[in-house]
């Protein structure tokens, strides 16, 4: 599965809210604590992190 930045946002919602519950794709995942909850979002945090360093580009302009 690929993590989106909606992903991210979701279980930095349900953190600061203290919801357990979080919806994926139309799908609940319940999640068991909050240490659980934090480990989700430090996984995707960290896997968005990978994504952007391998696909990132800059683009550069130059007027003429």
């Amino acid at each position: 599965m690929e993590y989106t930045q909606e992903d991210l946002n979701q279980l930095n919602k349900a953190i600061k809210s203290g919801r357990f519950t979080v919806e994926y794709d139309g799908q609940k995942v319940t999640y068991r604590s909050l240490d659980e909850l934090i480990r989700a979002r430090n996984l995707i945090k960290s896997e968005l992190a990978e994504t952007y360093r391998r696909g990132a580009s800059i683009a550069s302009f130059v007027r003429g």
